[in-house]
């Protein structure tokens, strides 16, 4: 379907989209692109098209470092520490065992982010919640 150099010439011009300052930059680069590979590479921009703004909802958290949010590396690392552990154990007796192993680890991964590696401080979720609710009664 796409040559190699073809591939990685795409990709750089795609990963341009998500390093946009603000929504409506990404939106204009993604319009560029989409408008420049949309007659060699229909199908992958009809991909682009169906997910891009789902994509770009964390440029909507404007008191979030976008950069904090813009990736699923968080949940990546998380899945892998849960692989990690349930290696070690191998066999579990029961699905109850396999649960009270995540649930554990979970709480305590918890803990940690509440204490000591809060990823995004709590002032600021309160900031975006209110301005959220703001929004939704001048909507309603």
């Amino acid at each position: 379907m796409f040559p190699q150099k073809a591939k990685e010439l795409f990709a750089a011009r795609l990963k341009q989209i998500w390093l946009q300052p603000d929504f409506k930059s990404a939106m204009a680069m993604s319009n560029l692109i989409t408008d420049e590979y949309s007659s060699l590479y229909p199908d992958a921009i009809k991909c682009l098209e169906d997910g891009l703004e789902d994509s770009l909802q964390f440029y909507h958290f404007g008191n979030i470092d976008h950069r904090r949010i813009s990736s699923t590396n968080v949940l990546e690392r998380l899945n892998k520490e849960i692989r990690r552990r349930s290696k070690v154990v191998g066999v579990f007796p029961s699905q109850e065992s396999y649960i009270r192993l995540l649930t554990c680890y979970l709480m305590e991964y918890t803990e940690e982010w509440e204490v000591e590696r809060s990823y995004i401080k709590p002032e600021k979720l309160v900031t975006v919640m209110e301005t959220r609710e703001r929004l939704l009664q001048k909507v309603a």
